[in-house]
Parts: C-alpha cells; structure tokens; sequence
C-alpha cells in the first residue's frame, strides 16, 4: 500500500500512477531503471512558494536550486512557474540557456567559480553572483575590468550555525568550505572591498545553514545574526541591503519519520521575522530570497526498477536484487539516506514480508532500502521508489558502465520522455583508443 504522505495514487488496475499514467505501463514502454515525475506535484510545490510572498506583498525570489534536478524540461517547468534559479557551475548555467531561462533571474553560486564560469555569467549579464571568497572577487574584479561590465553581487556568509542534519550537507557552521566568516573579520573585509568598486552593485547577504531541515530554528537565528552585521554596516557605512538571501535546503518526506515544514507556514514565519528584524535596526524590508530545491522536485519524482534475482539467507535476510542502484541513486552510500518503495503491480495487494533492495553494482554497499515490507515478490515485477526526485538523476554516474536512466514527465494522463537513456556507444563516445 501507499502511505498517504508520498503523493501518487493506484489505478482501478491495482498499478501505481503518477500525472494520471499507469507507471507499470510506463516501465514497459521506455525501460527500467527509469525516473519518473509528475509534473503537477513540481508546478504545486512551487506555488505553494511563490504564492505565498505573493499573498503576503513583500519582494521576493524563489530561486528553484537547480542542482537538486537540472534538465532543460525541468527547467522550463520552474520558470513558468514564476521561478528564479541558482546555479553552481557552467554546466548548470548552459543547461538553464538552452531552456530559455530569463538570465536575469539566473542566481551563480560555488566555492570555486573558474575564470571561465565568471566570465560566461558575466557576459550574459546574469541577476547577481553569491561571491564566496577573496579570490573570487579577485577574478570578478579581472572580468569587469576587461570587459566593462557590471555585475549584482551578493556575499556568501558562515553564520556559525550547526544545523541538525547531515554532517556533509551541513554548511553554516564556522569550519566550512563555502562563504565568509561573520565573526573573524573576513566578512567585514569583503565587504569593504565589494562596496568600494563601482562596477560591482553589491545587494546583500545571503547563508545556508544545511539541507533537509525540518525546524525552523536554525533559519531564524541565521537571519538575527545577519541582521547584527547589517546593523553594524548601517551604523557604520550607512549600508541599506536590498536582498537577504537565507538559502533553502528544506526537507522533504522519505518515510514516515519524516515531518517537513509546511511550506506556505515557513515562508511566513521567514517573512515575519525578517520584516521584525529589519524594522529593529530602522531599514526597510530587503528582497527576501530563498533557494528550495528538493523542496521542489524530491516528493514529485519516483524510481521504477525490474526485479531480477532473489536470495533467501534462512534466520537472517531476504534479499531482492533490481537493474539499478548506486548508479541511479547514490543517496544511500553517500549519506545513508533511507527510502519507501511499493510493487507498482502490486500495490493493492497485502504485505508479506520484508526484503532487503539489492543494487546491480559490484559493491557490498550498494543498497539501496534495507527493510521494505511489499507483498511476495517475484522476478519482473515493478519496484517503485518514492521522494527520488532530487539528487537522483543529478547525481547519476556510470560505475560499472551503467548507462544513466530515462527520464519521463508525466502530467494530466499524458507522458513525455525528457531525458533519453544513454547508450552504451555513449558510454566510449569519447573515449580514444591507445596505439
């Protein structure tokens, strides 16, 4: 059965559907491993963001981060949905060019932007780049310079924060790689300097304190010490910020220990606190921006695999092994993330057991749910995966020359191939023989 909390329903056929499209049939018609997504659920998600700033009259930006899921077609979706989007790399910058993406709304991020990114930002004249250290702005300085240009600026700060999550999605806290340190002085330096070069409009702060955050706790007490810095340039400089960016990495449901923010409730109680905390030093309300990105696509997309080999160890574990895994869904090797997943030709029928989800990998460690209950399993049946919609297909790879998955949308009972499934001439396009 589906738990309530994952968004997709069965058919009078017993099969699970996404977008109204029986996935069953969807796995037969473009192949396993094979990403699916309904489209309604990202448009929904979306809304329930950029409605809300709306409803509430304030200036905001809701910045889709693209690194959660960046396609042309995903990209296209987020746009008409009002969006503005963060990018972290050319690849990233590329894909939102090729989709149309208005470059003004185009938000450049990363902890090591090359010479070559900066300057492909710059010359399509993107909103703002989160400058993240002194040698960026080095390179930045370089580019205007050459190329007589200007370019909105925000600066990249580690609060101090220690958000409870992850401790390799966690990146407020003061010993990080990303930003500059509020409290040592960097922030202070940095500013001074982006302020002081009149080709350089620099428009505020911005800080992400972690990912899949369910607690707003963190967020808030992000913002208060941004506000403390914004004081002290206001005092001192006379320093009014246009935009305080407080980043994103909102969670999602995976399983039923999940309890994620409501979404329209987060964005007021940000907003609300931003409005007191603006008000508290006598500057007018910034731009707020925020960066959901799972938040956005996670609980829209599902995994469908083919169930292949089955192993049985008596007193100890039932194993059912699939077509896909670490490959199509790193997650689980890389944080230990923990999934749900149903027969997708079977969803009506009653449990039997529990079984271990074996990935097709040569890795011990390539696991991908450890207890699911479903009902008795069979070689061919369809295995779907819920909440895969961020960092799946992103974080595809071809370890053992795996070609990386199909990716199908699916929205008011129609669906639509958006991504091919490599082949396996892909795989050696680009390799060279050695003679």
């Amino acid at each position: 059965m589906i738990p309530d909390y994952h968004p997709f329903n069965v058919n009078k056929a017993g099969h699970l559907e996404a977008g109204g499209v029986d996935v069953v049939e969807l796995a037969e018609t473009y192949g396993t491993p094979l990403y699916v997504y309904d489209v309604s659920i990202i448009r929904n998600n979306c809304r329930d963001f950029v409605r809300t700033f709306r409803e509430l009259g304030v200036r905001a930006q809701v910045a889709y981060a693209s690194k959660a899921f960046s396609t042309v077609a995903m990209l296209q979706v987020v746009n008409q949905e009002g969006m503005s989007l963060d990018v972290v790399s050319q690849g990233e910058l590329y894909t939102a060019l090729q989709a149309g993406f208005p470059v003004s709304k185009i938000h450049l991020h990363g902890n090591n932007k090359s010479l070559e990114e900066l300057t492909m930002a710059i010359e399509h004249g993107i909103g703002c780049i989160v400058v993240d250290n002194f040698y960026e702005i080095e390179l930045i300085e370089r580019i205007l310079q050459e190329k007589n240009k200007t370019v909105n600026v925000l600066m990249r700060v580690t609060p101090g924060i220690e958000s409870n999550t992850h401790h390799y999605i966690m990146t407020g806290n003061e010993d990080s790689k990303f930003g500059f340190n509020l409290s040592n002085g960097q922030a202070d330096q940095a500013f001074l300097r982006l302020r002081n070069n009149s080709s350089i409009q620099f428009k505020g702060l911005h800080s992400h304190i972690g990912s899949q955050l369910f607690e707003t706790e963190g967020l808030l007490l992000a913002a208060e010490l941004l506000f403390q810095k914004l004081d002290h340039w206001h005092i001192e400089y006379g320093f009014v910020p246009d935009v305080l960016n407080l980043g994103g990495g909102f969670g999602i449901r995976y399983t039923a220990e999940d309890e994620p923010l409501s979404y329209p409730s987060l964005v007021r109680e940000l907003t609300s606190a931003v409005k007191e905390q603006a008000a508290s030093i006598g500057i007018p309300t910034p731009e707020i921006w925020i960066e959901p990105g799972r938040a956005i696509a996670g609980n829209a997309g599902l995994t469908l695999y083919t169930v292949g080999s089955m192993k049985e160890i008596p007193g100890v574990r039932s194993y059912i092994s699939v077509d896909g895994g670490m490959t199509d869904n790193l997650r689980p090797a890389l944080y230990q993330a923990v999934y749900e997943g149903v027969l997708a030709n079977k969803v009506s029928q009653p449990d039997a057991g529990s079984v271990a989800v074996a990935g097709k990998c040569c890795e011990s460690g390539d696991m991908l749910i450890w207890d699911l209950p479903l009902p008795e399993v069979k070689p061919n049946d369809i295995l779907a995966v819920f909440s895969t919609g961020a960092y799946g297909y992103s974080m595809a790879n071809n370890y053992n020359r795996f070609p990386k998955p199909a990716v199908v949308f699916a929205e008011n009972g129609t669906a639509q191939q958006v991504v091919k499934r490599e082949t396996y001439h892909d795989l050696v396009k680009n390799d060279i023989s050695y003679e």
